[in-house]
Formats: structure tokens, sequence, C-alpha cells
């Protein structure tokens, strides 16, 4: 009888030590794969929004492209945030998408006060989170630069 209870709580503990060393293996191999997928996603979603800007750019360069005048040929957006680099990237890519239209027109026909009146103070709502925009800096040349401040609300 003493033989068969130990015999029980060898299978017992054996057991045991097999479920755990199965859930902890799972664990591991789960959150190894979900930091990788992760990286893809924001890797993927940066490298869509390069695709998306070359295309606009060069489908507003080529319309413009007997012109020799001093037009807008890109449009950089530095964003003053803290927050998840997966929204960052979804408020840049709307952003310069409220900008595309400058892209091919003369820099002395642009108003600057237009262009800073277009996002600056502006609500956006993004995943049902909301932020707000404003306009810190703006420079105006061949590559249009803007400074903006997002807070989170």
């Amino acid at each position: 009888m003493d033989v068969l209870r130990q015999k029980i709580k060898y299978m017992l503990f054996l057991l045991t030590g097999v479920v755990i060393g199965y859930i902890v293996g799972v664990l591991s191999i789960t959150i190894l794969v979900s930091y990788r997928i992760d990286k893809y996603h924001q890797e993927i979603t940066y490298l869509n929004n390069v695709i998306e800007d070359k295309d606009v750019k060069l489908k507003k360069l080529e319309e413009v492209i007997n012109d020799r005048k001093f037009i807008v040929k890109d449009i950089e957006i530095i964003l003053v945030y803290d927050g998840d680099d997966i929204d960052k990237l979804k408020l840049q890519k709307y952003i310069k998408e409220k900008y595309n239209m400058l892209l091919g027109k003369e820099v002395k026909t642009i108003d600057t006060d237009l262009v800073s009146e277009i996002i600056d103070k502006r609500i956006m709502k993004i995943d049902e989170k909301e932020y707000k925009l404003s306009l810190e800096k703006l420079i105006l040349s061949e590559i249009v630069k803007l400074w903006i401040k997002i807070d989170q609300i």
C-alpha cells in the first residue's frame, strides 16, 4: 500500500512537471512570435505609407515636369509625440493626405496662413482615440516641413 502511494505521488509529480513545462514553453513561444508580428506589422505600415507618398509625389511631379519653376517636391511631417509608433505612423499618414494638394504647386503661390490653418488646432480621431494637433513650426520651400505637436485627449 505504501509503495502504491509512492508510485502515485511520483506519477503525479512527473505529470505536473510535464504540464508546467508545456505551459511555459507555449507561453514563451507565443510571446516571441507576437513580438515579431508586432514589429512586422509596424514595418509594413511604414512601408505602405512610403509607397503611397512616393506615388503621390510622382504623379504631381509628372504633371509639372515641363515647368522650371520653384515647386513643392516633398512634404515632411515631424511629429512631437511620445505615444505608440503605429498611432504615430497613422497620424503622419493622415496629416500628409491633408497636404498632398501642395505637391507640384509653385512655392510663390502658396499662402502660408492657409497652409498652417489646415491642421492647426484640429482634433483628429483615429482608432477611437482623439488627438489634438497644433502646428509649432512651418518651413515652406521645395520641401514643406511641418512640426506638429500632438496631445492625446
